[in-house]
């Protein structure tokens, strides 16, 4: 198979070169030349995520210099467990789909993990090579866990000062060793501003082996496909029908991956993208013009975009934008509708939200009741809500228990530097050794 960037349909490359390289030389992103249909067959039940992984994607890596290594990359990197639990006592049939149960517990973890071990495959000799992440929060420590030592590789994190939370933060900041993190003072945009201005930069990209570990790398987005895969075929083989997912969004890399599980043939029927104040993309599917902005700071910190990167790969995929809204829907909760809905549910249901996934689970009580009645609906648990332990405790009047993985990375000490938010600051520390 052969990807192409967004901006351009002339040169395909390997998937291989396109993980490798993290965003097109047109800064475009790399999206492949189509979406191959799965099978009905193609995964069967009883699979675990890693063999759901292997047959899912397989299409993607047929002819490149990974195909014979997906099954390793997969067992290495999805080797922790995807529950998918109902939310007992509801009125309507809703289920969870929990992906925090990874080592930096956030749905990042699946992402940053797959493309760390491809990318260590393709670099058996351990050259230099940088990766360069800016995040609105899990990101950056997924992609630091998942490379943290590993030969060949060094990390640098970009993240808006004072736009995540505590934990994130500490999380961000605790690796050391060939993990660098600037605390930008500014937005998530402008960290993303400055990740791209860096691959643009003739100087930069002759001192560094540069690829990017954010959604835009395809590398990242094409295993997200793969717990939508698990869950829908899991749902349709219990109900004989397809599900339903409400997906906390932000860059959109989630809601890219959903949509292309939907179309390779998976049985996924409705995709409600669930939007922090962050309007750009509900107001978008309202008004059909697309008018990125700043962003503006949430309690959902992660989901704090205001100019989505993943909206040009929507975009290749649905060219034809008279049609979204017959394909996808989006809406917009506030922060008081987070607080209510984070003490609405633990109160009725006892289950904890972390501010991200509160979002999506307030999106759903928002829909018409004959909707939420004529499908079955899996909402997409993000993050785990001890990582935001100032937002959620007080909310629901007690303490969060504190997964292990996470606890320890609470002890280790921080290391990071504070820098603005202008590109030649930027660029004379990526040029430090």
């Amino acid at each position: 198979m052969r990807f192409f960037s967004t901006r351009n349909r002339d040169d395909g490359i390997a998937l291989s070169e396109a993980m490798a390289r993290g965003l097109a030389p047109d800064g475009g992103l790399y999206v492949p030349a189509s979406l191959p249909r799965l099978e009905a067959d193609a995964a069967a039940p009883g699979m675990t995520l890693a063999q759901t992984a292997g047959a899912v994607l397989e299409p993607y890596f047929a002819g490149d210099s990974l195909q014979d290594a997906l099954p390793d990359i997969a067992e290495n990197a999805c080797n922790f467990t995807v529950p998918l639990t109902p939310l007992r006592g509801g009125r309507e049939p809703l289920e969870v789909l929990e992906l925090f149960h990874g080592p930096t517990a956030a749905f990042k973890d699946f992402g940053a993990r797959f493309l760390a071990e491809s990318l260590a495959r393709l670099n058996p000799a351990g050259r230099d090579k940088t990766i360069l992440v800016a995040t609105s929060g899990d990101t950056g420590s997924a992609v630091a866990a998942a490379f943290h030592r590993r030969r060949g590789f060094e990390v640098i994190i970009l993240f808006p000062h004072g736009r995540v939370s505590p934990r994130q933060e500490q999380q961000l900041t605790c690796w050391g060793d060939n993990v660098r993190s600037f605390a930008v003072r500014g937005s998530f945009d402008d960290c993303q501003r400055l990740a791209k201005a860096a691959f643009k930069d003739a100087e930069v990209r002759e001192a560094r082996d540069l690829s990017s570990a954010n959604s835009i790398n395809i590398g990242r987005l094409l295993p997200q496909i793969v717990y939508y895969a698990l869950a829908s075929l899991d749902v349709a083989r219990r109900t004989q029908g397809p599900a339903s997912f409400i997906v906390p969004s932000g860059n959109l890399g989630n809601a890219a991956a959903c949509l292309w599980a939907r179309e390779m043939g998976l049985p996924i029927a409705e995709i409600v993208l669930a939007h922090n104040a962050n309007r750009t993309v509900p107001d978008f599917l309202e008004s059909g013009t697309w008018s990125p902005r700043p962003s503006v700071a949430t309690l959902a910190s992660a989901m704090d975009v205001g100019d989505p990167s993943n909206m040009e790969r929507l975009r290749a995929l649905m060219p034809d934008e008279e049609s979204w809204g017959n394909r996808l829907a989006a809406v917009s909760i506030s922060d008081d509708e987070i607080r209510a809905r984070i003490r609405a549910d633990y109160s009725a249901y006892g289950r904890v939200w972390c501010p991200h996934t509160a979002v999506g689970a307030e999106a759903y009580m928002q829909l018409p009741v004959e909707l939420r009645r004529g499908h079955h609906w899996v909402l997409v648990a993000t993050a785990h809500p001890a990582k935001f332990s100032e937002v959620v405790e007080p909310l629901i009047g007690g303490e969060i228990a504190i997964p292990p993985a996470l606890a320890a990375l609470l002890a280790l000490p921080r290391q990071a530097s504070e820098i603005d938010s202008e590109f030649t600051t930027f660029k004379d520390k990526l040029l430090e050794r």
